[in-house]
């Protein structure tokens, strides 16, 4: 019997690159191969020469070579964006019959076109995956007038020719509705990998600290931080806050933190090993994260998975918070003003080990639940391709929103 083959289009690949996107693709190809199914991972190359990746579950096929993704500003390069569709393009056109299926990132939104483009007439179902989509205002602000005006008009182009579409939360839904699109969408229960190894620490470090983990892009707005915490040290004299990551805002960071005379109670280590992160995360009294623009809020998980409460902002953009149940995992800010933000990280202290285990406790409930295991289930299922279930395991789908009738 003909085993199913799909292939899953993104330009990069974790462990190389390391954000939300990369952990999301390579866990579908991981959950599919195991289930019978042959997966191909189109991407660009981000290896040495001469030492291609050998990934025991599936197959990676460079259909580009390096490409530099970001400028110094954080926004993504157009060039690199078309070289990497392109590069898709010619893959997908030599192999139009070798898959049943195709999961292509909607970001960017040009592989949408590459790969509707080349498999045109051919018998291979499409789905795009979106991992965040902005209005124009959202493509102004990130990448200019000009170029942010023909992104958004890309975007509802893409939207508008995607046969099957999947997202991560309700807030990305509805931007697709708002964009144009009029086919059913599946949006993920969730994309928890896996049960936690982590042991839930019952009781914060001591002097507590709060603490950010990520990339340094406006987006992110760590540089409001300093100020919050230098506002909930008016409660918390103790309170200090460790800074990992960077990125273009650095600077910026370093400059709040010297606004505040924040030297002598904060730390910035810059990126740090899983087995540190993992130290940080587990020990802090409170994971903050000001984000503006979040397509899921895998950092609200990853917190919980260690019974550490977050803070978040209440923003527009940020589906993050969809994952917050305030006073059970975290505590939702109303601004990333120091005082809103300031006010949201002393109550998340405060509540000490009651709100870390609940936090770790809606975590064990959410990995039952919200897994990226359904999600690929509920992919597969709408394929058509009947997956291999081990025994004893359920196949419980995706949930499926509707488009008007």
């Amino acid at each position: 019997m003909q085993t199913d083959r799909i292939a899953i289009a993104y330009d990069c690949l974790f462990p190389y690159t390391t954000g939300g996107g990369e952990r999301l693709y390579r866990s579908y190809a991981e959950h599919i191969s195991r289930r019978g199914i042959t997966v191909d991972y189109l991407t660009a190359q981000q290896w040495p020469d001469g030492d291609a990746p050998n990934e025991p579950d599936f197959r990676v096929v460079p259909v580009v070579g390096r490409l530099r993704l970001y400028d110094e500003a954080g926004v993504r390069r157009t060039p690199a964006a078309l070289s990497y569709a392109w590069g898709l393009f010619r893959t997908l056109v030599r192999r139009r019959r070798s898959y049943d299926a195709l999961i292509v990132s909607g970001l960017p939104v040009l592989n949408v076109f590459a790969a509707r483009a080349a498999l045109l007439g051919s018998r291979t179902r499409v789905v795009v995956d979106y991992l965040e989509v902005w209005g124009r205002r959202q493509w102004i602000e990130y990448a200019g007038g000009a170029v942010g005006t023909i992104a958004w008009v890309l975007q509802r182009l893409a939207v508008a020719m995607t046969p099957t579409a999947t997202c991560h939360s309700q807030l990305t839904a509805q931007q697709l509705r708002s964009e144009g699109l009029r086919r059913s969408i599946l949006v993920s229960p969730g994309l928890i990998d896996g049960e936690s190894p982590h042991a839930l620490v019952p009781e914060a470090g001591s002097p507590p600290y709060a603490v950010y983990a990520g990339r340094h892009i406006p987006d992110k707005r760590v540089e409001t931080i300093p100020a919050a915490v230098a506002y909930a040290r008016r409660t918390l004299p103790e309170l200090s806050l460790v800074v990992l990551g960077s990125g273009p805002s650095t600077a910026d960071v370093d400059a709040a933190v010297a606004a505040v005379d924040g030297d002598p109670w904060t730390r910035r280590p810059g990126f740090v090993s899983q087995e540190d992160l993992d130290d940080l995360m587990a020990k802090a009294a409170v994971l903050v994260n000001p984000s503006r623009r979040e397509g899921y809020g895998l950092v609200v998980v990853e917190a919980s998975a260690h019974g550490t409460p977050v803070v978040l902002v209440d923003d527009p953009g940020n589906a993050a918070t969809e994952l917050v149940e305030p006073g059970v995992n975290g505590v939702v800010a109303a601004s990333a003003s120091a005082s809103d933000l300031g006010a949201a990280i002393v109550q998340a202290v405060q509540a000490g080990s009651r709100l870390r285990r609940s936090a770790r406790s809606w975590y064990d409930t959410a990995v039952k639940t919200r897994t990226v295991e359904r999600t690929v289930e509920g992919i597969l299922a709408e394929l058509g391709i009947a997956p291999y279930t081990p025994t004893g395991a359920e196949n419980r789908p995706a949930d499926s929103e509707e488009g008007p009738k």
